[in-house]
């Protein structure tokens, strides 16, 4: 650790990893709060500000889809001046749809960039590396499409498949573990702190 940053640095930042129960239990002012204004995230479902993703995770809740989301605590790498960082955080995503009697959890992990503003962490960047997903059924088995799920890397095909079916489609191809987009996110996130991936 070096002298600018503190135990207190690492606590604010594992705050606001597992400050995603607020999007889980729709204490959206809160989970708006995690973010600085500027910030952008992405994820299978949405790509854009933070702040329109909190607005969007409101407009999703309600709907018949629900998510949860097991937070660990994250591996952080501070900057030199200890003002910016870079966090990787494991994730389970649990969802579940009640209309059409199917679920998944998938596995994955945040990719964040945080910076220290007039003495606050924030995220100002998210993007989600996916490393592997399956289906569940709470009512009894349900048929699934295996076309449709074939559609989507096999990291995440059964949480794309549960969002595709609950209204939100996933438009593109996102990162899975050992990827080159993964180590592209890396790079770039490093570049930004200053560091070299992994250092």
């Amino acid at each position: 650790m070096s002298a600018s940053t503190t135990l207190q640095d690492r606590q604010d930042i594992a705050d606001l990893m597992t400050g995603w129960i607020h999007r889980d239990l729709g204490r959206w002012d809160r989970l708006r709060e995690l973010f600085h204004p500027d910030a952008r995230i992405e994820i299978t479902w949405f790509e854009g500000a933070a702040s329109a993703f909190v607005d969007a995770s409101a407009r999703m809740a309600t709907t018949d889809l629900r998510t949860k989301h097991l937070i660990t605590a994250p591996s952080v790498t501070f900057s030199a001046d200890g003002t910016r960082a870079v966090s990787e955080t494991n994730a389970v995503i649990v969802a579940e749809n009640s209309s059409i009697n199917l679920g998944c959890n998938g596995h994955n992990r945040f990719i964040d960039r945080l910076e220290r503003r007039d003495g606050v962490w924030g995220i100002v960047d998210r993007k989600s590396v996916y490393d592997f997903a399956t289906f569940t059924f709470p009512a009894g088995i349900t048929e699934v499409d295996a076309e449709v799920v074939a559609k989507y890397p096999r990291e995440y095909g059964a949480l794309a498949y549960v969002l595709d079916r609950s209204g939100f489609p996933v438009a593109r191809v996102f990162a899975t573990q050992g990827s080159e987009l993964e180590r592209d996110i890396k790079e770039s996130a490093f570049a930004w702190l200053g560091e070299e991936a992994g250092a």
